[in-house]
């Protein structure tokens, strides 16, 4: 095949995705995410106490920045004293350059929450609060629990929840409260950081509501030169992993052009 033939379907398969997503209207309690982000910006600025310029000077070299503190730092036997201790406020800009940039795949993660949450929600390794923010959205759901083991993350998101209005929907904590079920529980771009993802499946099984869901994505690499030297790739870890999701969940169809999947309870 020639490289411009390559290029051709290639590009057809871009604009078919364009032109068959856009006939897709988000729904309109996500509206304010594709204007701003949910202000991330402006929370951004307001919680940490930095101007414009500044912002956006952190955003550009968060991801470089939080590779090479990986590559110093980062060992799996210590992985929780990482997160929780480590990576401090420059986890609030990566993820936060990472979710302006991806912004139309983010929408789409979006999308499938509101397709699919409801009732009471765990938002596992919630981060800066992307999802919890859009399920507390969603009118069928009636409370989100947010849960993120570094202490910056979980103030800036009590921080958002407080200037959205969502604060007496969104419950923020350090560890899945215990004897609590759900009836969905996402987590996205969480279990390539755990050195068991199985184990993590499995608990998320334990704690579902019978006809609950669950909306995952995952990413077993560690990036072609060595980006995210946090991400687990061991082929071991990773074949576990998905023997587990296979034989205790079944797959959720969704029409989305996205590495997030979603899941009900096999029982």
């Amino acid at each position: 095949m020639s490289d411009r033939l390559r290029y051709t379907k290639s590009y057809s398969r871009v604009e078919n995705k364009k032109t068959f997503m856009s006939t897709i209207s988000a729904p309109s309690f996500l509206k304010p995410y594709l204007n701003d982000s949910f202000n991330l910006k402006q929370h951004l600025q307001g919680f940490v106490q930095i101007d414009a310029e500044t912002l956006e000077m952190k955003l550009a070299n968060a991801q470089t920045q939080l590779t090479q503190l990986g590559k110093e730092d980062f060992d799996w036997e210590q992985a929780t004293t990482f997160y929780r201790d480590r990576v401090g406020e420059l986890y609030l800009f990566e993820l936060g350059a990472w979710h302006l940039g991806s912004s139309d795949y983010i929408e789409d993660t979006l999308r499938l929450i509101a397709d699919h949450a409801q009732g009471v929600v765990l938002d596992f390794g919630g981060g800066i609060g992307t999802h919890t923010i859009a399920a507390a959205l969603c009118p069928q759901v009636e409370q989100v629990i947010y849960c993120d083991i570094n202490p910056v993350s979980r103030d800036f998101v009590r921080y958002r929840s407080e200037q959205l209005g969502l604060d007496k929907k969104i419950i923020i904590a350090q560890e899945i409260p215990p004897n609590k079920s759900f009836d969905t529980i996402v987590s996205f771009d969480v279990l390539e950081h755990l050195p068991n993802p199985s184990q993590q499946v499995l608990q998320f099984h334990q704690i579902l509501q019978p006809e609950g869901k669950i909306i995952l994505n995952w990413c077993f690499f560690k990036g072609f030169k060595q980006e995210h030297p946090f991400h687990i790739d061991d082929p071991e870890v990773v074949n576990a992993f998905f023997k587990t999701i296979q034989s205790n969940f079944l797959e959720v169809f969704h029409p989305y052009f996205i590495t997030a999947r979603c899941y009900r309870k096999w029982v």
